[in-house]
């Protein structure tokens, strides 16, 4: 140890032909202390690796590198072919604060008992130490700009985390509408809503106002929140560029509503956008595992709040997240290219994720708050700058939880030995080796903001290669109230529950024996 030292010394003097004793005496204290106190010599050492962390909101994996061509999404797609995408990663639970909470902590969802948007994590788990966090602790500048935890609105300002980073979360401008006419209809929600009298105030720029779901206004790129986080991260990588940095960027587009610089609707002939093939609930669904797609019906004046919605409307609504994805991707494009040409890029991780994913119309479904594929499967991609494997796709079953350790380890940094995921690093040097052979997640009903054990029920979902199987049970009785099994092999697209069928009797037993064994029970072998 204390000869590594002093070479690692000698390399970065390397203009220094002698040494004093002093010099060595120094590098053989730094080396005995890295020893007495077992800590890992490369964290004090070796250069450290820069963490570019990119949250992108309510992103499915439909991109042009996960084969969606329907998607222009350029920037992305690059990214993937400078590291490896994820084909079948999960987050845990299917909705925007669990699933940042339950990443950014490495721990399930039951775990940190955060199951809605308005649980801190630290409520149950207060020595907890975020990702960002254990970096800061190893001596980088950590600093999160836009919506990395949950809190960039007004009503959830207390699931920030101070203690996570270097310097106090920056949100950016909380404003969507821009036209005339989502303005006048935002500004007539805002203040109705606050019993005020109409006026041309613009206090309402200032909240999360939910008018028009969709909306294509003519404006610049580094007008609306998303752009803003980009000048943002951009500003802050020419700041940072001589320290090791954990730099966490989050974009909230493609959330609702759909509202995104016009060129990027243009990109779409809307006449082409495609609908869901499946636009019906799945055969034998039980109602619990189904929802009324709330957060667009019941939050936009524009969507019927009942009934089928409109093909036209559809329609209109994937033309607006398509847009939105574009938008976005254009940001990121932005943020990447200056990385690349701060020459930072071979000293940067990036890794790259959308908080879980998205319904589209598929099952008669809109918005996320499912355990069905569509709504828990999201992208992910890696690139690290000692990556061998750029440009390859993994087919294997990885989750959310996985992503701290992995971050971990691609920065040499010892692993906590409390997370309940596991590293990627194996899978990113091969990526046909053996891994999990089931994923988790969870939902629970009736809803987000019911906290009462009586009649709170938890939908635990379980996704093998082949299966997805999901038990719905009741938390205070632990009584089974429902069940589905969907068989990807015939079925991908999850529209038949085939649970009760009599030649899936033995699949259900094995399925429900792995279920019990839990997230434990499926690691890697040898990891």
């Amino acid at each position: 140890m204390i000869l590594y030292a002093f070479i690692k010394y000698h390399k970065e003097k390397n203009k220094m032909r002698f040494y004093s004793r002093r010099d060595f005496m120094g590098v053989v204290a730094a080396g005995m202390a890295c020893v007495l106190s077992g800590e890992n010599f490369a964290e004090r050492g070796a250069k450290k690796k820069n963490v570019l962390f990119i949250a992108v909101d309510d992103l499915r994996p439909e991109l042009g590198c996960y084969g969606k061509r329907q998607i222009i999404s350029p920037n992305i797609d690059k990214l993937a072919q400078e590291g490896m995408l994820f084909e079948y990663a999960y987050c845990q639970e299917a909705v925007c604060a669990p699933s940042r909470n339950s990443l950014l902590t490495g721990l399930r969802p039951d775990t940190i008992k955060c199951y809605d948007l308005v649980t801190h994590f630290r409520e149950h788990k207060p020595n907890a130490v975020t990702l960002p966090e254990y970096f800061k602790n190893h001596g980088y500048h950590c600093e999160s700009m836009g919506k990395i935890f949950h809190p960039q609105f007004e009503a959830h300002a207390k699931l920030a985390d101070r203690q996570s980073w270097s310097v106090p979360e920056w949100y950016g401008p909380i404003r969507y509408y821009y036209s005339p006419e989502g303005v006048k209809v935002a500004r007539e929600i805002y203040q109705t809503s606050r019993g005020k009298k109409i006026d041309d105030s613009d206090e309402w720029t200032h909240h999360f106002v939910q008018g028009l779901a969709t909306e294509a206004p003519e404006i610049e790129d580094n007008i609306p929140h998303d752009g803003q986080v980009a000048e943002k991260a951009i500003r802050r990588l020419r700041e940072l560029k001589n320290k090791p940095f954990f730099l966490g960027v989050g974009f909230i587009k493609p959330h609702l509503p759909f509202v995104a610089p016009k060129k990027y609707w243009d990109m779409y002939d809307e006449s082409e956008i495609k609908l869901a093939d499946n636009p019906v609930a799945p055969t034998n669904v039980p109602p619990i595992a189904m929802h009324n797609s709330e957060e667009l019906r019941l939050q936009y004046v524009d969507i019927p709040k009942e009934g089928p919605i409109p093909d036209e409307l559809a329609r209109r609504l994937i033309h607006g997240y398509y847009a939105c994805v574009s938008y976005v991707d254009a940001q990121i494009g932005r943020v990447i290219d200056e990385l690349d040409r701060l020459g930072l890029r071979d000293d940067t991780i990036i890794v790259l994720w959308g908080d879980h994913g998205w319904h589209l119309g598929e099952q008669g479904l809109w918005c996320k708050h499912t355990n069905f594929e569509n709504a828990t499967r999201a992208p992910l991609i890696i690139s690290a700058p000692t990556q061998k494997t750029k440009g390859q796709h993994c087919n294997k079953l990885v989750e959310f939880v996985d992503i701290y350790p992995t971050v971990c380890e691609l920065a040499e940094l010892a692993v906590p030995k409390e997370l309940e995921g596991v590293s990627l690093k194996p899978l990113l040097e091969n990526p046909e080796r053996e891994w999990k052979s089931a994923v988790f997640s969870q939902y629970p009903r009736p809803g987000l903001l019911c906290h009462d054990p009586e009649k709170m029920v938890m939908g635990y979902s379980m996704r093998t290669k082949r299966y997805r199987y999901t038990e719905w049970i009741q938390l205070k009785s632990g009584r089974r109230v429902g069940g589905e099994l969907y068989d990807h092999e015939k079925d991908p697209e999850e529209n038949v529950n085939v649970i009760d069928k009599e030649e899936y009797a033995g699949v259900v037993k094995k399925l429900k024996k792995r279920m019990k064994a839990g997230w434990r029970g499926t690691r890697p072998k040898g990891i």
